[in-house]
């Protein structure tokens, strides 16, 4: 049996997420699809534009069979760990055979050679990175600088080849490889050449706009330019959500509660959370008690060695008390479950595979979770690898991050906080 696996946002789905999913399937030639796929919140730091239900059932009525929610605490990582969540899912489901990712470089052995290289950190490299990060670069930036001089030295490859890891999707593709590596999992890997606009392209591109600049599309309502950037399929979902006052939902949403949050912190608070470090735990305070509008406070906050991606993960952190002890024990154990957002007919049957295989438990009906948990803990097999503290905490995590989303919908009567645990996974077919 060939499972493929895809990791996603599809926020919204669009062209480009289509011509992927298709390619994906024209490569592998799979029995089913998998799609693990971010939740509420996107991995830029920003809340989805429409919520995680509506975007997996777009998921499936495009070909998917089955999808997982990204759990929060990973969702809203950098690419490391996004990836260590997302591939970390995949393999625990213990069928998906082939994980095919997008790449604006396409250069599998390649994206391997320097994912081999993160993981082994030979010399100079390690000497080479803490000297470009003591420079004040952001992490992405000090690792490229890092690797361009490593190949000057070492002549293993033509440094100017590290300048095509520039891109969102083959940094993603190196985590997507290098934590496959350290799980020592047997998927294979492929890659698709990415086609249309660069992610952060604001502008509309036609038939392959950006999700950026669709999701701009959308909240100033310009529907004929939306109308050729997705699919019928979702521009229908979109419409039903928007129509029913359940979107479009933006960060600038979430302007007083993250500004009202970070008053009420002491530098200290900030401190005990992950990644409030170099400074930036002051910069926040600061900023929020001189400004009272979100695109004045990050324009404060931004600096060289801090990208706006990451200044939103840390507003996140703080909204949601992320410490760094909670996260780095996430990134070590991994997803404790597979939360179920919705599977076809046909996925029904590889679900029942992987109730039956993976090392982690099925999580179909939230409000169900003590009674899988508790059987979790009482079997016998030494099959599951499950904490069940982190497990808890996880789970609340997406809870609590569906609660936020929800109090931003335009329509107030659909604001409940326990969506979570009111609406079923969704089925099609």
């Amino acid at each position: 049996m060939k499972v493929l696996g895809i990791v996603v946002e599809y926020n919204p789905f669009h062209n480009g997420h289509l011509y992927h999913l298709n390619r994906a399937k024209e490569i592998v030639k799979p029995d089913y699809t998998v799609a693990v796929m971010s939740g509420n919140f996107c991995q830029r730091g920003e809340p989805a534009i429409i919520d995680k239900f509506s975007r997996a059932q777009v998921a499936l009525l495009s070909g998917v069979d089955v999808v997982f929610e990204l759990p929060f605490v990973y969702a809203i990582q950098d690419a490391g760990g996004f990836a260590k969540g997302a591939v970390g899912l995949l393999e625990r489901t213990r069928v998906v055979t082939d994980i095919v990712f997008g790449s604006e470089s396409a250069n599998i052995d390649f994206l391997t050679k320097i994912a081999t290289i993160m993981i082994v950190q030979p010399e100079p490299f390690p000497r080479l990175m803490k000297e470009e990060l003591k420079k004040g670069h952001s992490f992405p930036n000090a690792r490229k600088y890092a690797l361009l001089k490593y190949f000057e030295l070492t002549k293993e490859m033509d440094p100017k080849e590290v300048l095509k890891i520039e891109k969102s999707n083959d940094i993603l593709g190196v985590e997507y490889i290098k934590s496959l590596k350290e799980l020592k999992s047997d998927i294979k890997v492929h890659v698709i050449k990415r086609v249309g606009a660069e992610d952060k392209d604001a502008d509309f591109k036609g038939k392959f706009s950006s999700a950026t600049a669709i999701r701009k599309m959308i909240i100033d309502g310009q529907w004929d330019k939306v109308t050729q950037a997705v699919p019928e399929t979702s521009l229908r979902i979109i419409s039903r959500e928007l129509n029913e006052g359940r979107g479009p939902v933006s960060i600038q949403q979430l302007e007083q509660i993250i500004l009202a949050k970070i008053r009420l912190m002491r530098r200290e608070e900030l401190q005990k959370l992950y990644g409030f470090s170099e400074g930036i735990d002051l910069r926040f305070v600061h900023c929020a008690s001189k400004f009272g509008e979100l695109d004045q406070f990050l324009s404060c906050i931004k600096a060289k060695r801090f990208t706006m991606s990451k200044i939103r993960r840390l507003m996140l952190y703080a909204l949601f008390n992320i410490s760094q002890e909670f996260l780095s024990q996430c990134n070590e154990s991994g997803p404790q479950y597979l939360r179920v957002l919705g599977f076809s007919s046909k996925g029904r049957q590889l679900l029942s595979v992987i109730k039956r295989r993976s090392s982690i438990p099925v999580l179909s009906v939230c409000s169900l979770y003590k009674k899988v948990l508790q059987k979790v803990l009482k079997d016998k097999t030494n099959r599951f690898t499950v904490d069940q503290e982190l497990f808890e905490k996880q789970l609340l995590l997406d809870v609590q991050s569906t609660s936020i989303h929800s109090l931003l919908f335009p329509n107030k009567s659909e604001r409940s906080a326990d969506r979570d645990f009111h609406i079923p996974p969704i089925i099609v077919g």
